[in-house]
């Protein structure tokens, strides 16, 4: 579905003095989708993630066919469980590391079942109101 966007961008500081309005489209999958095919979206639940602005409600889109590496935020399968957290992997240790405070890291221990199943590439919220 192609939805109208403004070609002018919006200010978040101070107003811009008044520019041409003209408007072309903007396709949100083509906007946020890199790759159709391993593209997933889910819904956050809870509040793990807080800090690193997901919150409960959020949709996130995961992509399946990149590779994740240290720091990236992966949805992954830990002991059954589908988890979204920041991948921790140095030294041979490897963690899942939620974004607020009061969620202990996640190590994972010789015996653990761990699957990365994809990299969280963007993320579509509502503002509330």
């Amino acid at each position: 579905m192609l939805l109208p966007l403004g070609l002018t961008p919006v200010s978040a500081g101070f107003p811009s003095p008044a520019e041409d309005y003209a408007d072309k489209g903007l396709d949100l999958n083509q906007y946020l989708v890199r790759n159709p095919v391993s593209t997933f979206f889910f819904q956050v639940r809870g509040d793990s993630m807080q800090d690193a602005q997901i919150f409960d409600g959020d949709v996130l889109v995961v992509d399946r066919s990149i590779e994740a590496c240290h720091g990236h935020i992966v949805v992954a399968f830990v002991n059954g469980e589908r988890l979204v957290k920041r991948l921790y992997r140095r030294g041979g240790r490897v963690a899942l590391l939620a974004e607020n405070k009061a969620y202990p890291p996640l190590v994972l221990t010789e015996g653990a079942e761990m699957e990365i199943w994809g990299v969280v590439i963007g993320l579509a919220k509502r503002i509330p109101g």
